[in-house]
């Protein structure tokens, strides 16, 4: 598949999901190439801003499968990936799926759930698959799942585990709309919510082909390079406990791939990867006590870093 139709296909998904979400480009465009990326997505804000509808909006414009799980502190880890029941009449234990097994899961308010109910997705997100009374089962492709969550000052919220949010691609959030914009919103809502009227705009089995046509656009090697120095430079700040992982680097690469994609280039400059670095690294980074009391944001740290590091330099021969 050829990155013009990986572009064409991204408009149109960005095109459909804003008729529901109103104003909010950016967000919209860093969620379709989280999906077009291969990886998973985290919506954080407050209430009321749009989180679930934009989920909804871009689960109804990929087509496929589409599953909700609603994170309750009562729900259980078999709630969301499935259980083993016995069939007397056959005298074996039948697996009955959980609703994860959907090319798109909506996990909602992720963060009311316990930590164990949480960790329920991590296998699922990671290796793409399900184990069950050690059988392993294989989740349909493409598979993606984008959770929201209330900000965690919020009561009846539990903090998500650090390797649970490194398995995100990306952390984005909506904020308050525009005035404009808001009363936009409420003249699009006078009879009936946008949200019904959203119809898929890709053929079955063509969304696993644009993330695999996402994977063969160009990354030169000083950009992988420019890459893994902005993770590092995060291991060494004074602000961090901890710096990104590995699996930042992946991700920051396949965002960048991403973003290139929908832009109509068949190839990754340095502005790609800034402007891709915060929503792809903050939310792995854990702060020093002092810094949290402090209330410094791991979204100032990300922008210190790109800030320290100067971009290359990639003429035209080196970009394929």
């Amino acid at each position: 598949m050829a990155v013009q139709e990986v572009t064409n296909a991204a408009r149109r998904l960005i095109d459909n999901i804003e008729t529901v979400i109103i104003g909010k480009r950016e967000v919209v465009e860093l969620t379709v190439a989280g999906f077009l990326s291969g990886g998973h997505v985290l919506i954080e804000d407050i209430p009321g801003v749009g989180k679930t509808m934009l989920a909804r909006a871009l689960a109804k414009t990929v087509g496929g499968t589409f599953k909700r799980v609603q994170f309750t502190p009562d729900l259980l880890p078999a709630d969301v990936t499935g259980t083993s029941v016995y069939n007397q009449a056959e005298s074996t234990f039948e697996f009955r799926e959980g609703p994860v097994f959907a090319n798109v899961v909506l996990a909602d308010e992720i963060n009311r759930a316990t930590p164990k109910s949480q960790a329920a997705l991590l296998e699922c997100m990671e290796e793409l698959q399900v184990t069950v009374d050690g059988v392993t089962y294989q989740l349909p492709q493409p598979f993606f799942v984008m959770a929201t969550e209330n900000p965690i000052e919020y009561e009846g919220t539990y903090s998500l585990p650090e390797a649970q949010v490194d398995r995100f691609m990306m952390r984005v959030s909506i904020g308050y709309p525009g005035r404009e914009d808001e009363v936009e919103i409420m003249t699009r809502q006078v009879k009936r919510h946008p949200i019904n009227s959203v119809e898929p705009v890709l053929e079955r089995g063509e969304a696993s082909g644009l993330q695999d046509a996402v994977r063969d656009v160009y990354l030169d090697e000083v950009l992988k390079e420019y890459i893994v120095e902005l993770v590092g430079k995060t291991r060494e700040h004074p602000d961090l406990e901890l710096g990104a992982s590995p699996r930042g680097s992946l991700a920051l690469m396949r965002c960048s791939q991403a973003i290139a994609a929908i832009a109509g280039r068949e190839y990754v400059i340095p502005d790609d990867i800034k402007r891709v670095a915060v929503p792809a690294l903050a939310h792995r980074l854990i702060l020093k006590s002092e810094q949290l009391v402090q209330g410094v944001p791991p979204e100032r740290v990300v922008e210190e870093v790109l800030h320290s590091v100067a971009a290359p330099t990639v003429s035209g021969g080196n970009l394929g």
